[in-house]
């Protein structure tokens, strides 16, 4: 075949897929994870990082046969910027230490990868157990997963799963800004935003293994990933954003106007010459809003299009010279 042109591969030998498994305090679990990926994917190379465990997650991911790596910044966010920068594979699955979800499925999303050229493949979770999957943790993860379908597209269904399969063009361009347990909306969201192909897989939800804890605090985390949403609707859709704000002054400014001029038409003056030039400078705020809106659009769409030929400079996945 000749060298200029591509061929597509799917499940090639030469393949180097990477298992990524952040961790902190799982030593009652993490040995199960790495058990269970070596059996369903034995050509992978199974990566632990520990996050500062004061448990013996490391002897115990160590002795399953894990590479085991140390992050030292505290956070899942911080940790998976870690794995996505030192890692080196073609494919990339990203699965918390927990061991509550099923490995089985890695392969099956993997192919969905290589076969659909896709970017990203999404573990949607579904519950095996009654108690694998929180009330708080499930309402939360709606209400957010809807919040991100309004501004960014309405193409996942589990915003919040730990569970995800990468080509190595969306690791290796993804900028890793998050610190804690609201990277997983941002992976969503740079998907989303960059028009990646992009697939939801369902995937068994289990309940966690006796020993091992949540670290997940459903409202701290919850108000953490929500102020990562509006912080992202604000960088990615500016004029989305500074709209709302911009309406949102006109309203007020319009609503304590009102009455004042409602007296000045009944009595000729103007007695609350205060209240009217509150109304005056939140409108001039609404007007600066639209345009701080339409300013920071165009520098977002120049960011944008960089950032779209930084990633189209990498492969897709299955194709190889």
């Amino acid at each position: 075949m000749p060298k200029d042109r591509n061929r597509f591969v799917d499940g090639a030998m030469n393949t180097r897929i990477a298992v990524l498994i952040p961790c902190y305090n799982e030593a009652a679990a993490i040995g199960g994870v790495v058990a269970a990926f070596k059996k369903a994917l034995p050509e992978a190379s199974i990566y632990v990082y520990d996050n500062n465990s004061t448990d013996e997650t490391i002897a115990v991911a160590e002795a399953a046969g894990a590479h085991v790596r140390t992050e030292g910044v505290q956070g899942k966010g911080n940790v998976v910027r870690r794995m996505f920068a030192d890692v080196e594979a073609d494919v990339y699955v990203l699965v918390d230490g927990d061991d509550t979800y099923d490995a089985r499925d890695a392969p099956t999303m993997i192919h969905y990868l290589m076969q659909g050229q896709l970017d990203m493949v999404n573990g949607m979770r579904v519950e095996s157990e009654p108690d694998a999957y929180r009330w708080g943790h499930r309402f939360g993860n709606r209400f957010l997963t809807s919040v991100v379908a309004v501004f960014f597209g309405n193409t996942f269904k589990d915003l919040l799963s730990g569970y995800r399969v990468f080509s190595r063009r969306f690791v290796k361009t993804f900028p890793a800004l998050s610190s804690g347990f609201e990277i997983e909306t941002e992976l969503t969201v740079h998907a989303l935003e960059m028009r990646m192909k992009v697939a939801e897989h369902k995937t068994t939800l289990r309940e966690r293994a006796e020993g091992s804890e949540s670290k997940l605090q459903t409202f701290r985390d919850g108000w953490r990933i929500l102020r990562t949403i509006l912080i992202l609707i604000k960088e990615e859709r500016p004029l989305s954003f500074f709209v709302v704000v911009g309406a949102l002054f006109a309203v007020i400014s319009v609503s304590i106007a009102v009455p004042v001029i409602i007296e000045f038409i009944e009595t000729d003056k103007i007695q609350r010459l205060p209240t009217l030039l509150l109304s005056t400078g939140l409108m001039i705020l609404s007007f600066l809003s639209l345009a701080n809106g339409l300013i920071l659009d165009t520098v977002t769409r120049s960011r944008r299009e960089l950032k779209r030929l930084h990633y189209l400079s990498y492969k897709a996945p299955g194709y190889f010279d």
